[in-house]
């Protein structure tokens, strides 16, 4: 994952050039370092273990038949997470791997391309960051701290998740980056997060990291994160299960 910052995104970084950038359609942009990179890490993917397949999400929107790989062994890519803030020259953007076996994720790992911070996990042996265990831990704060994703919820969603839930919460800006929205979760700086669009490259890795960090990453119904649910939409994840519960109270009420 560094080698393919120092290769293909960092160089790219504030030096895209017009033809560069991209729309695959809905404000989600690609750049010529998503495909880059892309194409390097299956290159270093395929080189630890050929065996395993790959679902990278350039290659899903080419072809979404690629999704169908989803429920065996595989490694999930998204070369460049927070695309959208690479394009405009500005943090925070990263690189997420995940290794998945019978839908869910049994390793994960999280590297912010601009600082080098590098969390990882293996499911039933905890989480890292820098190599150091950590254990997730709250704000601190009263009203706990949220961070809510509310881009691609429809209007109904958007109004009802305002009335019913954000008068109960400090609300902060998303770093449109799961790799940067997952680390605040577990790290002391955003208590809650609802995501509606639950892509398995943005989430395989984070949820998994956040799990074993001791806070949870769930359905808001409880049923676990799974990488081969592709159509589903909906995730809620949390600093601490006692803070997921009440926010999967108000979210159930809505």
């Amino acid at each position: 994952m560094e080698s393919v910052t120092q290769a293909a995104i960092l160089p790219r970084f504030r030096n895209l050039a017009s033809g560069d950038v991209e729309d695959k359609g809905g404000n989600d942009p690609v750049t010529i370092a998503d495909r880059d990179a892309e194409k390097r890490l299956r290159e270093g993917l395929s080189a630890i273990d050929p065996d395993i397949a790959f679902v990278g999400e350039e290659a899903a929107h080419e072809d979404p038949a690629v999704l169908d790989r989803l429920g065996d062994d595989c490694w999930i890519v998204d070369p460049v997470d927070g695309t959208r803030n690479f394009a405009a020259g500005h943090a925070p953007f990263g690189v997420l791997i995940a290794r998945a076996s019978g839908g869910l994720a049994q390793s994960g790992w999280i590297y912010d391309c601009l600082s080098g911070r590098f969390c990882s996990a293996h499911r039933g042996q905890g989480a890292f960051v820098d190599g150091e265990k950590v254990m997730a831990r709250s704000s601190g704060r009263t009203p706990p701290v949220a961070a809510i994703s509310l881009v691609y919820m429809d209007d109904a969603q958007r109004e009802a998740t305002k009335r019913h839930i954000a008068p109960s919460y400090e609300l902060v800006d998303i770093p449109y980056c799961a790799a940067e929205q997952y680390p605040r979760l577990a790290l002391g700086e955003n208590d809650v997060s609802i995501f509606e669009r639950t892509l398995a490259w943005d989430h395989a890795a984070g949820t998994l990291w956040l799990e074993e960090a001791g806070g949870k990453a769930a359905r808001p119904d409880g049923s676990p994160y799974r990488v081969d649910e592709h159509d589903r939409t909906g995730l809620i994840g949390a600093a601490s299960p006692a803070l997921w519960d009440d926010l999967a109270r108000l979210y159930a009420e809505m």
